[in-house]
Parts: structure tokens; C-alpha cells; sequence
């Protein structure tokens, strides 16, 4: 993790080279599912997320919560699930499920527990999430829009240095990161229903007000959020 080398890449690299490894071994996971032919195939992304499941998690005090997420979820399972658009994914590509060798930067992924079959878009948006946090308390909104651009056309690169991606799901990177944090709304309400305690209710409180209100990114672009208290939303009952 970046953390335990006080957030450098190997020495002497720019971290730009890391911005496009991460595409790159990303885009090398997708490759090979693409050419991988399952003996046994595993779930589903609707198999653990579905519209059952938001009508029995979602409370009716959420009215507006579930109607965002069954209209979300119809839209997903209308798109084309084609080999070169669906198949194995890791679900949570990000530096706390790969090592990082400092010394030549190599990058090993593990954690495929929730791997399962899904759009590659889901893990391409995760991969744009990934380069929030470098800019997470930047005040000016067009400076976070430009470096944002700027990390995701590097780790595309890298990406497609590997495998291939149309434009036209490329387009879908705001439905997927809606799509993202879909899954992390309904994940955290599961663990309140398990009586599990949360890392942060407003960060929770926050998602759900940018599905809410249809805010694109996660609203890292709008007047809601707030570089001070990045991502958190005022007290509400859930």
C-alpha cells in the first residue's frame, strides 16, 4: 500500500508511470478473462445485487433512494453483455488489494474473493475512483475535473496497452460509478441490519443523497461537496 512507503512509487518514476500501471495490470486481468473459459462459473453481479434486494434493504423513509435504484438497475441489465464487455471481474481494484514492489514497481494483485461475472466497467470505474484521493481536499472544482481527466486518460492508457475498450462503454463511466456506489449503499445498509458498526454514517448519507439527486461522480464535481469534509452528508435516520 502507498501508505507504507509515504505515498511514492518506485524511485526516481513519476507517478504517472503508477497511475498508468494500474490501468495496465487491470487491463491485463481483463484480457484473460476474456480468454477464460469456466469450468465452474461464479455469481453473478445481480446475483448479490438485484432489485429484491433494495426492496427488502432500502426502508420506506428511502422512497426516493429505491426508485433511483430500480430505475439504475433496469438500465444495467439492459446493456449488452458481449465478450469484450462482460465477463470476470475483481469488484474492489484498489492499492488494498495489491502489493506494490517499491524497489521495481511491479504490482500483484490478490483478494479475488468477490470476484464475479460483470461488466469491465465496473472495475474501470473503480480504477477512476482510485485517483480521488489524490485530490480529494483541492478547494477549486475545475482543478479536480483536470487532474481527474488527466489520471484517467494515463491509466487508460495503461489499460489499453493490455486489452481493448469501446468508446461507447467508456461513455457509461458515470452510470458505473453511480453503479459502484450503488453497491457500497446497499452493502453498508446490509451491515446495519447486521447490527455491524460503520467506518462513517455520513459518508453513507452522502452517497445516498448524490444517487438521490442523480449527481454524477459522486458529486466530486458539484457545490455539494465539501474539500473540508470530503464525501460526508448531514445526520439522517437510515
Amino acid at each position: 500500500m502507498f501508505v507504507d512507503n509515504n505515498y511514492r512509487y518506485r524511485d526516481g518514476a513519476p507517478i504517472t508511470e503508477y497511475y498508468y500501471n494500474c490501468g495496465k495490470v487491470l487491463g491485463k486481468l481483463h484480457q484473460l478473462s476474456k480468454e477464460y473459459t469456466p469450468v465452474q462459473r461464479r455469481f453473478n453481479v445481480f446475483d448479490k445485487f438485484n432489485a429484491d434486494v433494495v426492496d427488502n434493504l432500502i426502508p420506506e423513509s428511502f422512497s426516493l433512494l429505491k426508485k433511483k435504484l430500480h430505475e439504475l438497475f433496469e438500465t444495467l441489465e439492459g446493456l449488452d453483455r458481449d465478450l469484450e464487455s462482460f465477463g470476470m471481474i475483481h469488484t474492489d481494484y484498489n492499492d488494498g488489494n495489491y502489493m506494490i514492489n517499491f524497489d521495481t514497481g511491479q504490482i500483484t494483485v490478490y483478494d479475488f474473493d468477490n470476484s464475479c461475472f460483470g461488466w469491465y466497467m465496473f472495475d474501470l470505474a473503480t480504477l477512476w475512483w482510485n485517483g480521488v484521493g489524490w485530490i480529494q481536499f483541492e478547494p477549486d472544482a475545475s482543478k479536480r475535473k483536470a487532474f481527474m481527466d488527466n489520471y484517467f486518460k494515463t491509466a487508460l492508457e495503461g489499460y489499453r496497452s493490455e486489452t481493448k475498450i469501446e468508446d461507447s462503454m467508456l461513455n457509461m463511466l458515470p452510470l458505473f460509478i453511480k453503479a459502484i456506489h450503488m453497491e457500497y449503499v446497499l452493502s453498508q445498509i446490509q451491515d446495519i441490519r447486521n447490527g455491524e458498526d460503520l467506518m462513517s454514517e455520513e459518508a453513507l448519507l452522502y452517497a445516498i443523497k448524490c444517487l438521490e439527486d442523480d449527481l454524477p461522480y459522486l458529486g466530486f464535481f458539484d457545490d455539494i461537496y465539501s474539500c473540508e469534509e470530503p464525501f460526508e452528508y448531514e445526520k439522517r435516520d437510515i
